[in-house]
């Protein structure tokens, strides 16, 4: 399967911006990390990511994210505008595709993917959904923390070394695995 699919964000922070309590507020801009374009590199991550290299996050070093799910969220909870998507932290935002299908149903693995924003395909392999936190109620609007619930993204492991850029990209679903509309 191949969609056609924009590339909304890109972040690659050297920070965690949500740490400690969400009461006292992030740590960081959620912002901080906003590239317009990204490094990957296969087994390691995004570059200059907290993540990256990380043996912990060895399958989960990359998380992409439907733009579509936060426009949703806004729905929802009945917010006037669309808050801004960086502050999920998501190291790749597209608008186009229903991300959340791409993750293992039950844990082991994903459906096998690529993104081409014009300087070669990159294959991802999709691991576990990315589970929102409870800083979502604090940075988006009360309420978002469940309302992101079976849509927060995917987390993923780069197979390939590659750039993507903001803008116009291409999606290739190349194995399907979990591939389908939202768990919710």
């Amino acid at each position: 399967m191949i969609v056609p699919v924009e590339i909304v964000a890109l972040l690659a922070s050297p920070l965690h911006a949500y740490e400690g309590r969400p009461a006292d507020g992030p740590t960081a801009d959620p912002a901080d990390g906003a590239r317009d374009r990204i490094e990957l590199r296969a087994g390691h991550g995004v570059v200059g990511d907290r993540y990256a290299g990380r043996a912990a996050h060895r399958t989960a070093a990359v998380t992409v994210f439907a733009a579509e799910s936060l426009d949703a969220v806004a729905a929802e909870l009945g917010l006037p505008d669309v808050p801004d998507v960086l502050r999920v932290r998501r190291n790749i935002v597209l608008r186009g595709f229903p991300v959340d299908g791409l993750a293992a149903p039950q844990g082991g693995t994903g459906a096998v993917f690529a993104l081409d924003s014009g300087e070669g395909a990159v294959r991802f392999q999709a691991y576990r959904p990315a589970r929102p936190c409870a800083w979502m109620d604090q940075v988006l609007a009360p309420g978002a923390f469940r309302a992101l619930r079976g849509r927060g993204g995917v987390r993923c492991a780069p197979l390939d070394d590659g750039w993507l850029s903001r803008g116009p990209a291409v999606l290739h679903v190349a194995q399907p695995g979990g591939v389908g509309g939202s768990r919710r």
